[in-house]
């Protein structure tokens, strides 16, 4: 194979072939390591025990021994005795037994007829030879294998492995792992970087990785964008490493610089890997060491590692990769996807009624929080345009089916009380675990239509009737039977700059010149009462700068709003203080938690509301800031459908 291919868009497959095939030119080695520290690590070679164990004729119980012999002829009528320290002896479990003696009689079953001659025992049955006895080499037989090639060490292998006298065993070296950060931009952890400086994080994720999967990982300083600090760096780890991880600056950016450092080095095998996220991969070798460009992006870094790094450290430890663990879902949305390249899509799943519904999350390769909020992941291939609403698929989990099946999944409106409300749950420790994803209010209730959700969260105001939430579960979901709990009454408002140096007060403000608004996302709650408050006003949109600008929840608005990209955003107090932006009070909203009356009945949701009355709910949520509890988790409404 020609594996000099400069390729902007290789298939994913060829390129782990041509990365593999050129990688395993390297192998790690061999190395000889104390026994008592090999447990995890890999052999290099069978192992052949030195010693038998036991190595000595040992009791098994505690009691006395004796030559059996002596023993014969005695019966409970016709009782025998034997005096100690002569043709008995005290043995402990493990002990070895005294010349001539070949077997064991438990010490519950001796009898000490005389207290006052203590040396004298009295035995009712007769010992068999051997009885009792653990003979030498009963468990491991001098010379016996004790473990084969390329057998990871389990920890009760290490038993094994010393009580056969090997105190010292070879094995597979763990490959070394050099990564190496780069960019101008990035400082250390330990304390929060200042606008224009990003926390370092990438090399810590990919460290733990390859923990993970048996390397041992080196973390190199962080190189700034200085093309030959870069070069220096990789041609250092390139003599020191088996497999070289550059972190970010593998694109085609003015800064991205190790593609021709590693040209410069080594050869490229691949710049470029039909794959979404992570595209701008670039593999190469410099002499017989692997290199990898990884994307900056964490979603993509991650993901990159997956195909590419995994498989090829589980290569050099002789093993085989674990199975995925597969579960068929129904998908709760459609989801478009390019056809110039694989797309790997985060999802959260969970069962509703009989059947398990994956919700895709958002897709951007910096979204970290995608992954940590992801249950699995599903591949849409490079020939296929999407995935339809209720489409079945394969989705391979990140965790297990069990937890899966004692989720309850909440679609709907964002409210930080939620994420309080999950941890709460958690720690009540019945199994039983919340999972939301933000898709709105109205999505909530589409949710609800669709059978791929539990519970849905709500705050919309009827313009008619100035109600919330009652109207519109009447209207969409008629033919539905459902429960409405109230959560919170909470504040909304706008967010603005600390100080307001804009001077805003009111919805009219957001439509002067001087004014930046960021929006949420349409059939959001919030965005839904911002309309009814321009028709109520009679104001023009399309005078609102950045209406069209959206987020998709509270936090992501007031952070806007602190960083300056914005002027003034609409959202609840609780963002507001949790970001420090200033919050102008507008109206007071309630937000509710819808459900099927079947659902209201189960035990997951008796818990779930267990957990909402409780006190410590309460005092998290109240100390947000803007939230009215005092009538938290009562029943607001409930449908009368058949």
């Amino acid at each position: 194979m020609d594996r000099k291919v400069y390729l902007s868009n290789t298939p994913l497959s060829r390129a782990q072939e041509a990365f593999l095939e050129a990688a395993l030119r390297r192998e790690p080695g061999i190395e000889e390591i104390d026994t008592t520290a090999a447990a995890g690590r890999v052999t290099a070679a069978p192992v052949f025990a030195r010693l038998s164990s036991p190595h000595y004729h040992a009791s098994a119980m505690d009691g006395v021994a004796v030559r059996a012999s002596d023993t014969f002829g005695v019966t409970p009528t016709s009782p025998g005795r034997l005096l100690l320290g002569e043709n008995a002896f005290y043995v402990d479990t493990g002990g070895e037994l005294p010349p001539g003696c070949d077997a064991v009689i438990m010490i519950e079953d001796v009898i000490f007829p005389d207290r006052d001659n203590a040396g004298m025992i009295e035995i009712r049955e007769p010992a068999t030879p051997w009885q009792h006895v653990r003979s030498i080499g009963e468990d491991i037989a001098a010379a016996e294998m004790i473990l084969p090639s390329y057998h990871r060490i389990r920890p009760f292998d290490l038993g094994a492995l010393l009580g056969g006298g090997i105190f010292n065993v070879k094995v597979l070296k763990e490959p070394a792992v050099a990564i190496i950060p780069t960019g101008s931009e990035l400082v250390a952890p330990g304390a929060i970087p200042p606008p224009g400086k990003i926390t370092e994080s990438n090399s810590y994720t990919f460290a733990a990785a390859v923990h993970a999967w048996g390397g041992r990982a080196v973390k190199y300083p962080i190189v700034e964008d200085e093309p030959e600090k870069l070069k220096e760096s990789l041609e250092q780890a390139a003599r020191q490493s088996d497999l070289v991880l550059v972190s970010a600056g593998s694109s085609a950016g003015r800064k991205d610089h190790t593609l021709t450092a590693l040209e410069a080095l080594g050869e490229v095998i691949v710049h470029g890997v039909a794959m979404r996220p992570g595209k701008p991969v670039i593999l190469g070798m410099i002499g017989t060491t692997p290199v990898m460009g990884v994307p900056g992006y964490p979603v993509a870094a991650y993901l990159s590692l997956e195909l590419f790094v995994k498989p090829l450290l589980y290569h050099w430890q002789k093993r085989p990769l674990p199975p995925p663990n597969v579960l068929e879902a129904y998908s709760s949305r459609r989801v478009y996807s390019s056809l110039k390249e694989n797309e790997f899509l985060r999802l959260k799943v969970g069962k509703v009624g009989e059947r398990f519904v994956a919700t895709p999350l958002p897709r951007g390769s910096g979204v970290t929080m995608s992954l940590v909020r992801a249950d699995g992941i599903t591949l849409i291939p490079q020939d296929k345009e999407g995935i339809e609403a209720g489409e079945k698929i394969d989705v391979e989990l990140w965790r297990s089916r069990e937890e899966i099946e004692n989720t309850i999944v909440c679609l709907g409106s964002h409210d930080l009380s939620l994420d309080i409300l999950s941890d709460l749950l958690k720690k009540e420790g019945g199994g039983i675990t919340l999972s939301s994803a933000h898709v709105g209010s109205m999505g909530g209730i589409m949710a609800l239509k669709r059978g791929e959700t539990h519970i849905a969260g709500m705050h919309l105001l009827d313009q008619e009737s100035g109600v919330y939430n009652i109207p519109y579960l009447r209207r969409y979901l008629p033919d539905l039977e459902l429960v409405l709990v109230h959560l919170a009454r909470r504040e909304l408002g706008l967010f603005v700059a600390p100080g307001n140096r804009r001077r805003i007060f009111d919805i009219e403000d957001l439509c002067r010149d001087d004014v930046l608004f960021v929006n949420r996302q349409k059939g959001a709650g919030t965005r839904l009462y911002l309309d009814y408050m321009i028709k109520e006003k009679k104001l023009d949109p399309a005078r609102i700068k950045g209406y069209e600008r959206e987020e998709f929840n509270h936090l992501a608005v007031a952070a806007a709003v602190a960083a300056g990209s914005a002027d003034a955003g609409l959202g609840i107090r609780a963002a507001a203080e949790a970001l420090g932006v200033d919050f102008i009070p507008l109206t007071q909203e309630s937000y509710d938690l819808a459900m099927p009356a079947a659902f209201y009945q189960l035990p997951p949701c008796r818990a779930l509301l267990g957990v909402i009355s409780s006190p410590s709910f309460r005092e998290a949520v109240q100390a947000l800031g803007g939230y009215d509890l005092q009538e938290c988790g009562s029943l607001m409404w409930q449908s009368h459908n058949k």
